[in-house]
């Protein structure tokens, strides 16, 4: 895809250059901690957006009784609800950053699929797609790698991967309030995860394990600063 070329011969050059800075401590694990480091750098980056998101979550909460009223009032008018509902969130400065982090992060990681399913980047060869992490081609998907059998090396290392991206998706749903809006359907999307892994290249995968453990961690430290305070 033509509007994708440079910026992922940006992170070709980023992902490389920090392998090669890591190269004489991590090995033949270098690459992969790159591709950490990379996703590290990009939820950094992003930080703005899931602090402004906390406040918001805070603003919401302080309003939860007059939504409710609301609620309550316009019950039989939806659209009049929404208006209200938005119009007392503005009068409050409550911000609405809602999934905007999530979603801010698909460009990043849709560069890194491109990125390890290219063969070539800028015209020359794509190196990167001949790293591994452990047995594993970072360019390759977990079908790709089932023709050596399901308990052979580079299948075992996607299974570590399944297994530690389910555990985060367990910690993940268990923190979503049982009085959320649609409290069902946001606990089972974080198992979602495993499902995308399983068919994009191993680089991918590690990016979405890196960044949902971010999100994890960010959340509850989030939470306990700026939520919890004002609940």
């Amino acid at each position: 895809m033509f509007l994708l070329d440079a910026p992922v011969s940006a992170a070709h050059d980023l992902v490389a250059g920090l392998a090669g800075a890591l190269s004489p401590v991590a090995g033949d694990l270098a690459t992969a901690a790159a591709i950490v480091l990379f996703t590290m750098g990009v939820r950094l980056l992003l930080l703005p957006l899931s602090v402004a998101q906390a406040r918001g979550e805070r603003s919401r909460r302080r309003l939860l009784p007059k939504v409710r009223e609301l609620q309550r009032k316009h019950a039989k008018d939806p659209r009049l609800l929404r208006r209200e509902t938005l119009e007392l969130y503005r009068a409050e400065g409550t911000p609405l950053a809602g999934c905007l982090p999530a979603l801010a992060q698909l460009p990043f990681f849709t560069v890194m699929y491109r990125l390890f399913l290219s063969a070539t980047v800028a015209g020359h060869q794509n190196l990167l797609l001949a790293h591994t992490l452990l047995a594993a081609p970072l360019g390759q998907n977990w079908i790709g790698v089932l023709g050596g059998g399901i308990l052979s090396p580079a299948p075992l290392v996607f299974l570590g991967l399944f297994a530690l991206l389910l555990a985060v998706a367990w910690v993940t749903s268990r923190r979503v309030p049982a009085d959320a809006p649609m409290a069902g359907v946001l606990r089972l999307m974080p198992f979602g995860t495993v499902a995308v892994a399983a068919f994009v290249p191993l680089a991918a995968g590690l990016y979405l394990l890196v960044s949902t453990a971010w999100t994890a961690v960010e959340r509850a430290v989030l939470h306990r600063r700026i939520v919890a305070p004002a609940a």
